[in-house]
């Protein structure tokens, strides 16, 4: 079966560089843009990404992401013991909000 719709791909493909479809494209005979962030990601969830990404629409999942990766930042701000408790709960419902955002993606994809 998979290596059916391989086969397909391949012909698409073919068919397409025959006809000069794929002549003029952005980037053509320029080396892939590097995207070392996809490493964590599946090759599905990665492409879906940056296809949003290219239409200038932020998933909510990335968005959280943004907001953890600076909320770390802050923590390590932070001397005084009340505030860092402060810090760190808010640090634990953003991590609780990317959780459910990347369940809710990946219930959303498999139906």
């Amino acid at each position: 079966m998979i290596r059916g719709i391989r086969n397909l791909i391949e012909r698409q493909i073919q068919k397409a560089r025959l006809e000069g479809k794929l002549d003029g494209l952005e980037g053509e005979g320029k080396p892939l843009p590097d995207h070392p962030e996809e490493a964590f990601v599946s090759t599905g969830d990665a492409v879906g990404f940056r296809m949003m990404a290219q239409a200038g629409v932020v998933p909510k999942e990335i968005e959280i992401k943004k907001q953890i990766a600076a909320q770390h930042a802050h923590l390590k701000t932070l001397t005084d013991a009340a505030a860092r408790k402060t810090a760190m709960a808010e640090l634990a419902k953003l991590e609780m909000r990317y959780g459910i955002a990347t369940e809710a993606r990946k219930k959303f994809m498999k139906e």
